[in-house]
């Protein structure tokens, strides 16, 4: 029987991270469950398709757009399950058996979401994302483990700068379940920007996009 998840993950210009997030995939090549790894560049300008290529990883090149290369790199997959993961992400150790507990479910999946040892401002927006997650709102950094078929009825991810995993998250109410292992997330944009401040915008994004506020727009503010 071929394993049965193909990993897709977004990229852009992220080869500081790539290979932390690839390394902490090892535990489920190892066990059987990975049958691909599919990285959808955006058109990085450094390392990370060098890296990427050196992993084994199928590489999917295209425009700079979250949900669009999520798009093309989930259509590209051919396993059963996808495991769609961000750059900086690192799955800790001890997540291949909740996976393998999670898999008869048939339903989407999230991870606890962690920023490491940051103290406990961190530990507060981690908790408040996990809260979020409990009622039904996971973000992309926690990770998505969800069943192709699943993923194919709800419409897949949409083509959108910003915001995919809220409108994914959306589709897939009633169909989310916590995942019993962690997502190590990188902090770097929150102690760059301060944690008040980062948090604070993240929520007033939010608010804007379920106001109707284009993901275009949300996304040329964002970044500045």
């Amino acid at each position: 029987m071929r394993a049965p998840i193909s990993v897709i993950i977004p990229t852009l210009n992220a080869e500081a991270y790539l290979g932390s997030c690839l390394a902490s995939l090892m535990p489920g090549l190892e066990a059987g469950l990975i049958r691909e790894l599919i990285v959808s560049d955006g058109g990085s300008d450094d390392a990370t398709v060098p890296i990427a290529k050196a992993w084994g990883a199928e590489i999917i090149s295209g425009r700079p757009s979250r949900g669009g290369q999520l798009k093309a790199g989930c259509a590209a997959a051919k396993g059963q399950w996808f495991l769609v993961l961000h750059a900086d992400t690192v799955l800790e150790s001890g997540w291949v058996g909740p996976v393998i507990a999670h898999l008869p479910t048939q339903s989407a999946g999230w991870f606890r979401l962690s920023f490491g040892t940051v103290g406990p401002i961190g530990r507060v927006v981690a908790g408040w994302a996990n809260l979020r997650s409990r009622l039904g709102l996971p973000y992309g950094d926690q990770g998505l483990l969800i069943p192709a078929s699943l993923y194919n009825a709800v419409g897949g991810y949409p083509d959108q700068p910003l915001m995919e995993d809220v409108a994914m998250a959306r589709a897939l109410k009633g169909h989310l379940r916590r995942i019993d292992a962690v997502a190590r997330t990188s902090s770097a944009a929150y102690r760059r920007q301060g944690w008040m401040r980062r948090g604070a915008c993240n929520l007033w994004t939010l608010v804007r996009y379920f106001g109707g506020v284009s993901p275009d727009r949300l996304a040329a503010n964002y970044r500045r």
